[in-house]
């Protein structure tokens, strides 16, 4: 084999490495360079992904557990006139050991077509972690949810999280390894080989020093579980896990238990940045907890604004937080929205360098014995596309939010699981504010349906979406994050080039 085959082969490689959960492949006939050069790029062309990857974890230890399973990939998107002429098929399964009544491991989702969403359900406590895999013209942003009701227990309330692709790094700033609180890291292997994790638990001081965390066995297409308060004895009301891999990759989401305040799952924070914005504070919100991380090896100073309706303020007595290197802080931002629904924006404090952070907030509806509790990460901005696979008739509000420059965006409310016609709506959001509605809702609604939030102009836009599902005088909801969904990547446009065999 000669060093130019090698060459390709290395950059293949490392384009496998960079979007991990996905594979990007040219359409016969070398049209990926023809349409990058006809393009006027001459160098690449955006492609829609091939193949992507999903992972879903146990959805709940209580056997008054009902959980909902919705899957839906966007209808005429990426793969549009692309040469990609492939029906493509997306399941997700039960991971490795989760067999049905039959003994069989059949899958719980099949989705058969763009555009229209599937669903399933499951009772108790016997739900496993879900594994899956789509192809074809189903890959380009395919999206599943899993929604969990606990009507009462020691974990009632809604838990919903966005299934997640596997990668080899997650950062989950505001768990608790505190009395009240029950926090699991759950670990899941979508490969047919072992991966092996490290999770690491920082706190106000720092790293929690514990060799419970390290080395931790995945076994192939399987989910593992891990408390996070034998990692140390330490009881800390707020805290950051850091997950990375050794060998393999994962998908991680932690489930947040909480005494008399309820239970939702976190999802991981976007990327360090010394920039972030958390999207979809409800205006109802009684209690609003902010939790940051600084992963880099300098402080970080960060400044706070609240970005409403009518613009961004400052909150009064929690304008900036001082983050010390690797260390978890805090601050208690109380019923900060105040009626009006809108966002977190952090970015570096005056006369400051920027300094990579990663952050969260810990949100409260309700009073009492009325408490409902969610978590909100900070967020990738929408991109190209981005979609929330579970809606119903009632209940759904999306979060829009415009950090720097006015942004707009086109809303698709796609057809129902049984019936339904599309609706779309476009959106602008002045530059610094939010804009919080009521999702829309297609014509004829039958079941559930998906949300697709698209950029059509002006600055990043950062979005959630927050489903309300009250329970007896409880204020139940769950808030999802909106980033890109990754449907589509660059891919370099090759040619030959002898030069390389030169010494």
């Amino acid at each position: 084999m000669n060093r130019a085959t090698l060459s390709l082969l290395a950059a293949v490689t490392a384009l496998a490495a960079v979007t991990g959960f996905a594979v990007v492949a040219a359409p016969d006939g070398d049209t990926a360079g023809n349409d990058a050069k006809s393009a006027g790029t001459g160098a690449a062309a955006r492609l829609p992904v091939e193949r992507s990857s999903l992972l879903c974890p146990a959805p709940s230890g209580s056997d008054l557990a009902e959980t909902a399973y919705t899957a839906f990939t966007p209808g005429g998107g990426a793969a549009a006139g692309q040469g990609d002429t492939k029906p493509g098929k997306a399941e997700l399964v039960p991971s490795a050991g989760a067999k049905n009544a039959n003994g069989a491991k059949k899958p719980t989702l099949s989705l058969k077509e763009p555009g229209k969403p599937v669903t399933a359900a499951a009772s108790g406590s016997g739900a496993p972690a879900l594994v899956g895999t789509a192809d074809g013209a189903l890959a380009p942003g395919w999206a599943a949810q899993q929604t969990t009701k606990v009507a009462a227990g020691g974990s009632r309330g809604v838990l919903g999280v966005s299934c997640s692709a596997p990668d080899t790094e997650f950062w989950f700033p505001g768990v608790s390894t505190a009395e009240a609180r029950q926090d699991y890291v759950h670990l899941t292997n979508p490969d047919d080989s072992a991966a092996v994790a490290d999770v690491e638990l920082y706190g106000p001081e720092g790293l929690l020093k514990s060799d419970a965390g390290e080395g931790i066995t995945v076994p192939p297409h399987s989910s593992v579980p891990v408390l996070l308060s034998t990692l140390s004895s330490a009881r800390l009301t707020d805290a950051t896990v850091h997950v990375t891999t050794r060998a393999g990759r994962v998908g991680a989401a932690v489930q947040a238990m909480e005494d008399k305040a309820g239970s939702d799952w976190l999802s991981a924070s976007a990327d360090p940045s010394g920039s972030v914005v958390l999207p979809g504070l409800p205006a109802d919100a009684t209690s609003v907890r902010l939790v940051v991380f600084a992963t880099g090896d300098a402080d970080a100073d960060v400044k706070v604004r609240l970005a409403g309706a009518n613009g961004s303020i400052t909150p009064a007595g929690a304008e900036s937080l001082h983050v010390k290197s690797r260390m978890t802080a805090s601050l208690d931002l109380r019923d900060v929205t105040k009626g009006e629904a809108g966002a977190l924006v952090l970015s570096p404090s005056e006369g400051s360098r920027s300094a990579p952070v990663v952050a969260a907030v810990r949100i409260v509806r309700g009073m009492r014995d009325k408490q409902e509790v969610a978590y909100v990460p900070a967020t990738a901005p929408v991109g190209a596309r981005s979609t929330a696979a579970d809606n119903r008739a009632q209940g759904s509000v999306l979060s829009l939010t415009a950090p720097a420059a006015a942004g707009e965006v086109r809303v698709t409310a796609s057809a129902g699981t049984g019936g339904g016609t599309p609706v779309v709506k476009t959106y602008k959001v002045r530059a610094g504010t939010t804009v919080s509605v009521a999702a829309p809702v297609p014509t004829g609604l039958k079941g559930a349906y998906a949300l697709t939030v698209e950029s059509l102009a002006g600055g990043p836009v950062h979005a959630s979406r927050m489903l309300q599902l009250p329970e007896n005088g409880i204020p139940m909801f769950t808030v999802q994050p909106l980033p890109d969904d990754k449907g589509t990547v660059v891919v370099p446009h090759a040619r030959n080039d002898l030069s390389v065999l030169d010494d």
